[in-house]
């Protein structure tokens, strides 16, 4: 069984701390928070300030996904008490050991996204301080977008790389994923589901989060 990390990104904004609360009742393990920069991707959501209103809502540790250039810069302003996660993007960071480090020197777990059209090789030098990775089923910026089923080899890519290195990060997807497709994530090796629309949009929230965490 995965677990799941609704992102908000697909929540209606004009209620999103009541949307919090109503997503954290029905069993879920991360709230994911996608800050974009309109820079690093072609699009521009939230930053700290409207993460930090969430927590008198959340009942579940934050997933932050931060899509933004030179990531390094902003990390502290996201770390809480209720951070669990901070992920920063391969091809975002100049330093990426550096970026690695700060995020730990907080307190917190380090994550490294990597888009579709990055190879999994890439993180392999890293892979004993990563904390997780997040293999991206879509062009990161927008929600909504169809599933890119030629990237879930990357997810058993890094479940080999595990077991090989006798490391215990955890894999993490995002993009596309719902009850439908679910399944082939999870065999492929997902710890973690990301999914925004197929839940917030879902005419019964806890059956889909059923589904989808299988």
């Amino acid at each position: 069984m995965a677990k799941i990390a609704p992102s908000i990104l697909a929540a209606d904004y004009s209620a999103l701390g009541e949307e919090t609360k109503k997503i954290c009742s029905k069993g879920i393990d991360y709230l994911h928070i996608d800050v974009m920069d309109g820079v690093f991707v072609p699009n521009i959501s939230f930053g700290p300030d409207v993460m930090k209103s969430l927590l008198g809502f959340a009942s579940v540790p934050f997933d932050v996904h931060l899509m933004i250039t030179e990531p390094v810069r902003y990390t502290d302003r996201f770390v809480t008490d209720n951070t669990e996660f901070i992920t920063v993007h391969y091809e975002a960071c100049s330093d990426l050991e550096a970026t690695i480090k700060t995020i730990k020197e907080h307190g917190v777990k380090a994550g490294v996204s990597i888009k579709p059209g990055t190879a999994p090789e890439v993180l392999d030098s890293y892979l004993k301080d990563i904390d997780m990775i997040l293999v991206m089923t879509v062009e990161p910026g927008f929600g909504g977008q169809k599933f890119m089923e030629d990237q879930v080899y990357k997810l058993d890519y890094y479940r080999r790389k595990r077991e090989e290195l006798g490391l215990s990060f955890e894999i993490e997807v995002d993009g596309g994923v719902g009850s439908s497709n679910a399944h082939i994530v999870r065999e492929a090796g997902a710890d973690i589901i990301v999914a925004g629309s197929a839940v917030f949009r879902a005419e019964d929230m806890e059956a889909e989060i059923k589904a989808i965490c299988g």
